[in-house]
Formats: structure tokens, sequence, C-alpha cells
């Protein structure tokens, strides 16, 4: 009996002593949770019962050279909706239908999905969401946003390029300069209750957004018109396939125009340009898009022609001057090919100056032979026409060139004269701005500033530049012979009384040569003594006459008559 006593007593002990240690722990981790974890915890109940939504940032305008504003902001509206929330489901699904003009199955999946908000149209106008607001139903949300927008529709369509539905840059400019245009999002935080519902009386808790910097650009509105309108006007006259024009200042690489004519609607990007209604595949649609997206003055590579010729007559070698007798009899007999000039009856007898004023292939042709290959391909690494301008836009094409080992004396004849390789428009107009402006090699861009609402300079940008190209001797001469060729020679259609204007006429074909396509180009700029404005014609495919002298040169003079005024040059 006794023993029965200790064990039970024992036995309670044991008990307690487990019941104690249990109660202990428990009041320790209570202890914990309550005082070491409660900033942790807390904020985890906070976050269950918080519901987050957007508030969008502007996006940076972008202003031309005067200030003009290409790309701006209309407001608009995101309609969203809350299941937990709503109060007459029916109520807000017809009014889905009236006001955003849905179906009323999309309306109804929308309000019926449980979720935490379901977002049911973006970009409405804001009409339409102070409309919806007005219902005052429950469960719907109507929230400020943003639509890209661009006042002058197709102007430099290529250039500027465009947003997608977030408002981030997918094109041109818009994308390249991203970081600075997008701003950074705000935040309205609302209290819910364990279903889900606002907490009235709550209140709202907002982190502001911060806008996108404005960008601040070297494209002149006025220019960049004019240049639309002479590749309007000479590619409807000649019926050609597309015209290019690049207006650049040689002296920085400032670029004042572009023009890759036609261009397409900013607003409506994704609507084909003469889009006549005929289906196609959506694979075939987005290369269709892809083409017309496509900056030709960046991204695609051409034989240059006779533009190169300046180029070829800037080789520093010693190899001629400007009083060497050639002799023009209409081809050059070069291994088993007969390379004719563009004059089949020749030029006859002629000096290096007439002969560039001529545009003469022989004369380019024994320059090239006199040069050799190495000397220059030497050359096309020396001017940069084997590396990237590294213009301040996306999808810039590189050289397409022999390798030294592989160029023959036909291939270095044809390269002489700006065949049988492929550069880009941009390529060719930031080589040439680097032999008549001194020998400096410029980087070509858009760019120049950025900077907030209040027009306080945030950032300004830098380009690289490579001196030394060439002499000044060496520019000062060809500044000379490309006057000639406007003032006396090929280029005589781009001359203009009062204006000392330089320049090279071009007529190169397109692969393969079967095909009989053209390419017509005219690269002039002025004043010939000091270059302070460059421009560059390219017609692809015209129709008829395909002559750059005669129908590229001509519309360069149009563009030079209405900008050397207007810059006061």
């Amino acid at each position: 009996m006794y023993r029965n006593k200790t064990f039970n007593r024992k036995k309670v002990m044991i008990v307690f002593v487990a019941v104690f240690f249990i109660m202990m722990f428990l009041i320790g981790r209570l202890v914990y949770l309550m005082i070491f974890c409660s900033e942790y915890y807390g904020n985890k109940a906070e976050n269950l019962h918080e519901r987050e939504r957007d508030i969008k940032a502007a996006r940076g305008k972008l202003l031309d050279a005067n200030g003009t504003v290409l790309a701006t902001n209309k407001s608009v509206c995101t309609i969203s909706v809350i299941h937990n929330q709503m109060e007459e489901p029916e109520k807000v699904i017809a009014m889905l239908v009236k006001e955003l003009g849905i179906s009323e199955e999309a309306a109804r999946k929308r309000v019926e999905k449980v979720s935490s908000i379901e977002r049911v149209k973006t970009n409405v106008a804001k009409e339409t969401g102070d409309a919806i607001r007005a219902y005052g139903l429950s469960g719907v949300k109507v929230d400020e946003d943003y639509k890209r927008y661009y006042p002058y529709g197709t102007l430099a369509s290529k250039v500027l390029g465009f947003t997608g539905a977030d408002n981030q840059g997918i094109l041109g400019l818009e994308v390249k300069y991203d970081e600075y245009l997008q701003g950074t999002n705000g935040k309205i935080l609302t209290l819910t209750d364990a279903r889900g519902i606002e907490i009235e009386n709550a209140g709202e808790s907002r982190l502001e957004p911060v806008n996108g910097y404005d960008l601040c650009l070297s494209l002149d509105y006025n220019i960049q018109m004019y240049c639309e309108q002479a590749a309007k006007k000479v590619c409807t006259k000649k019926s050609a396939d597309s015209v290019s024009v690049i207006v650049m200042n040689p002296q920085n690489g400032e670029l004042m125009a572009m023009v890759n004519y036609p261009e397409f609607d900013l607003n409506d990007p994704f609507t084909l340009v003469g889009d006549n209604g005929e289906a196609v595949s959506a694979e075939e649609k987005q290369n269709l898009l892809n083409k017309m997206w496509r900056n030709q003055c960046i991204s695609d590579t051409y034989e240059p022609g006779s533009t190169f010729k300046i180029i070829t007559a800037a080789a520093e070698e010693g190899v001629v001057k400007l009083d060497d007798a050639f002799f023009c009899p209409g081809y050059k007999i070069v291994e088993d090919r007969r390379i004719r000039c563009a004059r089949t009856t020749g030029h006859g007898a002629e000096t290096f100056e007439t002969g560039i004023m001529n545009s003469c292939n022989p004369v380019f042709m024994e320059l090239g032979e006199r040069l050799g290959a190495e000397n220059f391909v030497g050359y096309f690494k020396q001017f940069g026409l084997l590396s990237k301008t590294n213009i301040d836009l996306p999808g810039e094409a590189g050289t397409i060139m022999h390798k030294t080992e592989n160029i023959g004396p036909v291939e270095l004849a044809t390269i002489s004269f700006g065949q049988s390789f492929q550069i880009t428009p941009i390529q060719l107009v930031t080589t040439v701005s680097s032999i008549i402006n001194g020998g400096t090699r410029v980087t070509p861009h858009f760019g120049v500033s950025v900077q907030d609402a209040d027009g306080n300079t945030a950032k300004t940008f830098s380009y690289e530049t490579h001196e030394n190209i060439c002499t000044a001797e060496t520019s000062e001469t060809m500044r000379y012979l490309l006057e000639k060729v406007v003032s006396e020679g090929t280029g005589k259609n781009a001359k203009i009384e009062g204006f000392s204007i330089g320049g090279k006429t071009a007529t190169s074909q397109t692969l393969p040569r079967s095909d009989h396509k053209y390419i017509s180009s005219f690269l002039g700029f002025a004043p010939a003594d000091n270059p302070q404005v460059l421009v560059l014609v390219v017609i692809n495919n015209p129709q008829g006459i395909y002559y750059g002298g005669t129908i590229a040169a001509p519309v360069a003079k149009e563009i030079f008559e209405n900008i050397l005024p207007y810059l006061d040059k």
C-alpha cells in the first residue's frame, strides 16, 4: 500500500514537471512571437489585408531641337473589377457591356472570376472612365493611366518609334532611351477584411509616381517636314519602292532629319500602310509589319555606287595628283572583264580633277589598281567603314565586305567605284562627314539631353569621336573637288545660285543584276568650304530614268533650298 502511494506521488510529480516545462515553452514561444517577431507577423497580416494598385507614371515627352513636342501622353483609364466587393454583379456586367462595348460573355467572365483584382480593359478614353465612375457601383475600379500620343502621326515614324500597351518602348528612340522616358509607377494601398472587402473609413495610402524625363532631340520638325515632302513627291513621281533622306551636321554628328518614305502612323502602328483589307496569316502580317517598321537608313545595306568615289579619292597614298592625266574610252579591261563607264562613248582625255567631276569609272579603277587591295582595306579600317557608327537607334547593320585575300583585280576595280560591297546610308554619311570636316569621325545621334518637367537638364549626352581620319589638307582638297562636281560636273542639278554646295551623284544596281533595278542617290553638303549640313537622298527602284544626277540631285536641291535659308547658312 505504501509503495503504491509513493509510486503515485512520483507519477504526479513527473506529470507536473512535464506540464510545467510545456507551459514554460509555450509562454516562451508566445513571448518570442509577440515581442521578437511582432513586426514580421504584423507585416504579414497587413499584407494579407492590403490590396495594391499601380498609379502609372507619365512617360517623358520627345522634344525636337526647338522644343516642339513630337511625342506626349493622353490621359486614359484602366477599368478593373474586384469579385469580393461587388454587390450587384448583374448591373456591373450590363454597365461594362454598354460602356466598354465588350460582349456579355467577356464581361461575365471578368466579373465572376474570383481574384484579388481583375483587369477588364486598358487604354479606355477618359470620358468613358468618368462615365463608369459615375455609376457608383461597388467593386468597380477606374484608375488613371496614360497612352502614348504622337501629334504629327507619321512624322519620323521609324526614328521616333512607338510604345506597347504597357507604355514601354518598342521601336526607335522610344526603346533606345526607355530608361530615361519611362519613369517609376506609384502605388495605391487599400485595407480589406478577411473576405477581401474594403474596410470603410480605413483610408488609402499612396506612393506617388515619378514621371519620366523628357528627351531633347537634334531632330528638327521643320527640316523633317521639308524632307518628307520632297521624298513623297519624288517617290510618287517616279513610282519608286521607297525614298530615304538623311540630314546631318557633319561637324558634330547631330541628325536633323531622317526620312524613310513611306512612313507609318505612330498612333496606329499595327495597321499596315496601304492595307486593302486582304486577309493574311498572323505570321505573314508580322513579317509585313517588321518590314514597315524597318529603318532603311540604318538597317539596310546597299552598294553606294559613285558616292563612294569620295572615299576612294580621299586615300592618302600619294598615288595621284589633281592634274594627273587619264584616258577614258568608255570602259576598262580587267582580267577577262570589260567594265564600262557610265558614259559608254567615253570621256576621252581627262585629269583626275575632271575625272571626279565626270564620275568616270575607269579613272577610279586606275586609282584602285594603284592603291592595291591591302592598302584599300587599310583605308576601310582607317575611315571606320568596317565598324558600326554606333548611332543611338537600335538595329544598325554592319558593312558587308570581302576579306582581303578574296579581293582580286576585278573586285578591286569594282570596289573603287562603289560596287561589290555594301554599306548602310548612315555609314556613308558618317564616313563622308569625317572626310569633309577636317578629319574627325563623329558619332551620328539624335539624343542631346534629358530634362525634368520644369526644364532642368538632368543629363547631357556625349558621343565618341576619332581624330585624324584624314589630314586637313586632304579634307580641303576633297571639299574643293566636290564643289566642282556640283558647279561644273554631274551634280549640277543640285546647284543653287548664291550658295556654295559640294556633292556627288551615284547610280547603282541592286542584286541580282538581272532584275534591272537601280538605286539613284546624291550626297551633298553646304557651305562647301565649311560644311554645316550634309544631305543624302537615296531613291530605291525608280521607274523610267534612274540616274542619280537626273532625279536624286534635284531632290537634294529642293531640300537645300528650304533648309539653308531656314538654318541661315
